[in-house]
C-alpha cells in the first residue's frame, strides 16, 4: 500500500510539473483585440496599413486597437496599460515589450518584472495574453544579423501560463530583406510576422 500510493504520489506531482498552457477560447470576429508595444507594434519602416495590427484584422476580422508607441520601454507599455484595458475591454492582448529595454541596456530583471506587471493586470480583468517574444536587441546583433530570442520570454510564458509566440520577430530582424532598417521591419516583415502571428493564434485555440 505504502509503495502504491509513492508511486500514485509521484504521477500526481509528474503530472503537476508537466501541464501545460491550456487551449484558448477562440476570440471570434468582431470582438476587440489589443495590440500593445512600441515600434514594431505601431508599424514604424512601413505605411500604417502595413502594420501588423491592420494586417491582423484583415486577416481575422478582429477589431484590432494599435497602441503601439514608438520609443517606449517595457515601463512605459505598462504604465499604459490599466487604461487601455479599461478603454477597450479587449477579449485579447498581444503583448509586446523589450526591445528598447534591450537597445537601452536596462536589466533582464527590470524588463521581467515590468512585463510580469502587464500578465498580472490581464489577468486581474480575465484578460487572454498571447506574448510576443523579441530578441535582445544589441549593436552586435544588429549588425550581423544574428537575432535570437531573449530567454525571459518563455520564462514567462510557462510561469504565467500565457500563450507564447517564439522567434517570429528574431526571424525578420534577422533577414535583410525584411528589414527597413536594423531594428525594424518593412512590409514585407510586418507581412511575415503577421503570418507567423496568425499560425500561432491558431495553435493556441484563438483562432478556430
Amino acid at each position: 500500500m505504502r509503495a502504491a500510493a509513492l508511486l500514485t504520489g509521484g504521477a500526481i506531482l509528474l503530472s503537476a510539473c508537466g501541464k501545460k498552457t491550456p487551449k484558448a477560447a477562440a476570440v471570434p470576429a468582431g470582438a476587440t483585440v489589443l495590440a500593445l508595444g512600441d515600434s514594431l507594434t505601431q508599424g514604424v519602416g512601413a505605411n500604417a496599413d502595413a502594420s501588423y495590427p491592420s494586417l491582423l484584422a484583415e486577416r481575422t476580422g478582429w477589431k484590432v486597437v494599435n497602441a503601439g508607441v514608438s520609443g517606449e520601454n517595457s515601463k512605459q507599455i505598462a504604465d499604459r496599460l490599466p487604461g487601455l484595458l479599461d478603454e477597450h475591454g479587449p477579449s485579447l492582448a498581444i503583448l509586446c515589450a523589450g526591445g528598447n529595454d534591450w537597445l537601452q541596456r536596462k536589466s533582464e530583471q527590470v524588463v521581467q518584472s515590468e512585463i510580469t506587471r502587464m500578465l498580472q493586470l490581464c489577468k486581474a480583468r480575465a484578460t487572454p495574453v498571447l506574448l510576443v517574444a523579441v530578441p535582445e536587441l544589441s549593436l552586435s546583433a544588429a549588425l550581423t544579423g544574428r537575432m535570437k530570442d531573449h530567454a525571459i520570454y518563455q520564462t514567462l510564458a510557462k510561469d504565467n501560463r500565457v500563450a507564447l509566440l517564439a522567434d517570429a520577430w528574431s526571424e525578420v530582424l534577422g533577414n535583410s530583406a525584411l528589414r527597413a532598417d536594423q531594428v525594424h521591419a518593412n512590409a514585407a516583415g510586418y507581412a511575415r510576422f503577421t503570418e507567423l502571428l496568425v499560425a500561432q493564434a491558431r495553435a493556441s485555440g484563438f483562432l478556430a
